[in-house]
């Protein structure tokens, strides 16, 4: 069920229409809520911000990258091996101080974003405020 959920998740996503790409994502939550209840709350958990993105009609190679907690995930990845370094925690301070550096050391590691060539039609399109509330369907 795994791969046929995946595959009609990935055509629900290539939709244009914001709206039949709902119906087809809450179809998917209706079906995984008989075998997997738990992936049916995940779905619905992040329906909206899926929408979102989707609605944005920004390049799909972008829409993936921030459709991912990948990015975050990496940085607190690499930060957490920085900070794994130090053998006593003294102070609040000194906490504050080795997250920040460890930050900026794992910025260092970065790539670019894929689809970063389409940041400025994504600001274009926030500042424009395209990001109104989807309606739901009926």
């Amino acid at each position: 069920m795994r791969r046929k959920a995946a595959w009609r998740m990935q055509a629900a996503r290539a939709l244009e229409d914001v709206t039949q790409a709902r119906k087809e994502l809450e179809s998917i939550a209706r079906d995984l809520e008989k075998s997997c209840p738990a992936a049916a709350r995940s779905l619905r958990e992040g329906l909206e911000e899926t929408l979102i993105l989707q609605g944005l009609r920004i390049n799909d190679a972008l829409l993936t990258s921030l459709a991912s907690t990948n990015l975050i995930e990496s940085a607190f990845s690499q930060a957490e091996t920085y900070c794994g370094r130090v053998k006593r925690w003294r102070s609040g301070d000194m906490t504050q101080r080795w997250a920040a550096s460890a930050l900026l050391w794992s910025e260092k590691q970065f790539r670019k974003v894929r689809g970063f060539r389409h940041l400025p039609k994504l600001q274009a399109a926030l500042n424009q405020s395209v990001l109104k509330p989807v309606k739901k369907a009926a």
